[in-house]
């Protein structure tokens, strides 16, 4: 059963903690697992938490770290000497601690890897930060397991205790050639019921998928998707294995990047710490600015109303259907938008594809457009059989609303599923098309388009 975090439980602890009965902590959180201690952490307070830390042995303490909130973290390494840190990433994989040391100053860095005994350890995390944090290079991990293609069995069984000292665990063995580049993969069951005096050349699987250390973490994701790998060598610019990407660091990275879009598409800017964590001032700078620019961006339907306010005090009828075209363009624009950009997230599309994307939005937005447009036109004829709010010209109204949601709806949808690729195209994040961006964009067009056909169709008579 998962673990569940009761108000009971944390004021229990606190009190525990608050009496200096270290015993009674380590005991109580003995049996929970890393990510379970790391959520009650951050909520204790920090000084609460920095003697809960104290109490853990140090293998639980390094993986409870990884886990915990960056503030929390932040703050308890503040409290630590440079050895104590560096004590703690004895404890770590390479990508972990690469991760931690990172959010330390610079001048800290140094100390702390200084300060490390296993001075291989200290090489692979130096390596490790060389590399942007959104590349293979700063996903993977620099613990895997290797052997030669010439080599036996036995030897490799021997290879494998004395590298799986340093991971918690081994999800493939990589075969390498004289020049340590990856040409496939020994499985462990294979490995295991193979005779001791087998070479690896006679029992590895030449098919192995890797990509260098340089390609972005998106694309190493929808790799891992498409081939439903667990794990996946990284080699470096000369096709040289130098690292492994495991299933756990790719759903972390998606699990960022979707929260990250997801806030984007709601016209603000991504939040850097977790929705409580964050202050009020940063709410406000986070949310602002975008509202204010779809503000602005609003002021321009008020413009365009102000442009065709001699049609509409002629023809007050065409006000009551503002909002209804306006709503069409807006949600077909939205739709589009949303498909788009979670295509491009998942390599679906590319920008390569934008004249089948075009094609395909634009008979959708028609045929959509058609439907929506119908039944507008529809409403207002039965509509006029039962009130005069139309006058005699209602099949004219009917027209003009229904040619314009049409039209708005194609504008819209082409809208929609053109911008997250014009912004693709100019190395800026298609997250930023949001939904609500796309939707007051193509409420200004969507008026222009609706009066147009007003004047089309009206002038003579109600204009």
């Amino acid at each position: 059963m998962p673990f569940e975090l009761t108000d009971s439980f944390l004021s229990e602890l606190k009190a525990t903690i608050i009496a200096q009965n270290g015993a009674f902590v380590a005991k109580q959180l003995k049996e929970l697992y890393p990510p379970d201690i790391a959520d009650i952490f951050n909520k204790l307070d920090i000084e609460e938490a920095k003697y809960a830390y104290r109490q853990l042995n140090e293998q639980t303490a390094a993986d409870v770290l990884v886990e915990l909130e960056d503030d929390v973290r932040e703050q308890l390494l503040a409290s630590f000497t440079s050895k104590e840190i560096a004590e703690q990433f004895d404890n770590m994989d390479s990508d972990d601690a690469a991760d931690v040391i990172a959010e330390l100053p610079d001048d800290r860095q140094d100390e702390v890897l200084s300060h490390m005994e296993d001075s291989d350890q200290a090489s692979d995390i130096v390596d490790l930060l060389n590399y942007d944090e959104n590349t293979a290079g700063g996903l993977m991990r620099k613990e895997f397991v290797r052997v030669h293609v010439n080599s036996k069995a036995l030897e490799c069984v021997r290879e494998i205790r004395e590298q799986a000292h340093d991971m918690e665990e081994i999800y493939d063995i990589y075969v390498v050639d004289d020049d340590e580049k990856p040409i496939g993969i020994l499985p462990l069951k294979k490995l295991i019921v193979s005779p001791v005096r087998s070479i690896v050349a006679d029992i590895y699987d030449p098919k192995v998928i890797s990509v260098k250390t340089s390609v972005p973490a998106e694309e190493v994701a929808n790799v891992m998707d498409k081939y439903n790998l667990v794990a996946i060598p990284v080699v470096n610019a000369l096709g040289r294995l130098v690292g492994v990407i495991t299933i756990d660091d790719v759903v972390n990275f998606r699990r960022e990047e979707e929260t990250e879009d997801v806030q984007k598409m709601a016209a603000m800017e991504a939040l850097e710490e977790p929705y409580m964590n964050t202050s009020f001032f940063q709410m406000i700078k986070k949310r602002a600015g975008w509202l204010v620019l779809l503000f602005v961006g609003e002021t321009l339907t008020a413009s365009v109303m102000s442009f065709f306010e001699g049609q509409i005090e002629k023809a007050v009828i065409l006000a009551m259907f503002i909002p209804l075209i306006i709503s069409s363009g807006g949600n077909s624009g939205s739709q589009a938008s949303t498909l788009i950009i979670r295509a491009l997230a998942l390599g679906e599309i590319s920008i390569r594809n934008w004249w089948e994307i075009v094609k395909k939005e634009f008979s959708t937005g028609l045929a959509i457009g058609f439907i929506l447009g119908t039944i507008g036109f529809l409403r207002i004829v039965i509509w006029s059989y039962f009130v005069n709010s139309y006058g005699p010209n209602a099949y004219l109204i009917a027209l003009v609303v229904g040619l314009s949601l049409l039209g708005v709806v194609v504008w819209g949808t082409l809208m929609g599923s053109l911008l997250p690729l014009a912004l693709k195209k100019l190395g800026l994040d298609p997250a930023v098309s949001s939904a609500p961006f796309v939707a007051t964009l193509v409420d200004v067009t969507g008026l222009i388009i609706y009066f147009s056909f007003s004047i089309l169709f009206l002038k003579g008579v109600l204009l």
